[in-house]
């Protein structure tokens, strides 16, 4: 399989300079426009050349088939379940940074270096404005409850994200509440799960349901389309929390890949990454939580109030992956 080529450099070029120029090269599962406000900061302060291959999909098998021949020095991923995966397909290496390790606290970091949180968001909930009440849903536990037969719309079962909130259920409250947990969701859609987290919102507008899960940034992309605005202004978020915890977050992150070519400005980048400037940039550009603590969120997510994080540490929760998927199989959720 040959290398993937980048946006900025044909590939023949990039492997001829890579030993003597000065860049990066990145694979990210993060759409480029997420992540080009970062890539020109950095360049414009350091003059390294960034590269940046956007993979949506087959991105660990791609890296695995490329072994020491690939061009690709770190990856950029949309959470945490796709960050472990990397793990364990054994294409990335340890990282050892004093600056990531104090920028970026324990729970949204790997013990081993092999991964590193950037962002987080809320696995929130989009409540109607007008057919569901203040306080009428405040645990994950209650969207399992009855009173929501009919009223609950979600993206598939399958999906990593869902899969990821499943996992934390079921390092809460344990299998057999979780599998009890994910059959009352199953009981209370509306209809069959389809589409992405806007498109549940969409649905809240169109009175096809009352509430659904959905990531927090989302609101804000919404808010910012103007096709969109409708359904976003139907809506409140809700920060939910587990019965014996508080507000399940993901998270995007980077990893080092195993044969990193140029592993010293890769190691740069991800430091520079954590850095009150990077994690800025990401607050304001992608409506995201940044992980350094003091870096202030966006005006726009402050306004969407104040919530208590859950502390599970992001590797328990990728750990239940398996287990949460065998959950979702065997109730045939998306068969609704």
């Amino acid at each position: 399989m040959r290398p993937t080529p980048f946006l900025t450099v044909t590939l023949t070029g990039l492997i001829v300079s890579t030993a003597a120029a000065q860049e990066v090269n990145i694979y990210s599962q993060r759409q480029p426009e997420l992540v080009q406000p970062l890539i020109d900061a950095y360049s414009s302060q350091t003059g390294v050349k960034v590269n940046i291959a956007y993979i949506n999909k087959g991105l660990p098998e791609r890296l695995l088939a490329e072994a020491g021949r690939s061009p690709a020095d770190m990856v950029l991923t949309v959470d945490i379940v796709r960050l472990t995966q990397l793990v364990d397909m054994g294409v990335t290496q340890s990282v050892q940074s004093e600056i990531i390790n104090t920028n970026i606290p324990v729970q949204y970091r790997d013990p081993a270096g092999k991964w590193f949180g950037l962002t987080a968001r809320a696995r929130a909930i989009f409540a109607s404005k007008t057919r569901v009440q203040n306080g009428e849903v405040t645990t994950y536990e209650d969207l399992a409850n009855h009173k929501w037969q009919g009223r609950l719309c979600t993206r598939s079962g399958l999906h990593d994200y869902n899969l990821g909130l499943l996992g934390a259920v079921i390092a809460h409250d344990g299998l057999d509440r979780a599998t009890a947990w994910a059959q009352g969701l199953k009981a209370n859609l509306a209809k069959a799960p389809e589409g992405g987290d806007r498109d549940q919102v969409k649905a809240i507008w169109a009175g096809e349901c009352d509430i659904a899960l959905g990531n927090t940034y989302y609101m804000g992309e919404m808010l910012a389309d103007s096709k969109k605005t409708e359904w976003a202004n139907a809506v409140r978020i809700v920060f939910p929390t587990f019965e014996e915890g508080g507000t399940h977050l993901n998270i995007s992150g980077m990893a080092m890949t195993k044969s990193a070519p140029n592993a010293d400005e890769a190691l740069k980048f991800m430091e520079w990454l954590t850095s009150d400037q990077a994690q800025e940039i990401y607050a304001q550009t992608n409506h995201e939580f940044p992980l350094k603590l003091g870096v202030s969120r966006s005006a726009l997510v402050e306004s969407w109030g104040s919530f208590k994080a859950d502390t599970l540490a992001m590797i328990e929760v990728a750990a239940h992956r398996g287990q949460a998927l065998s959950i979702m199989n065997a109730i045939d959720f998306d068969g609704h």
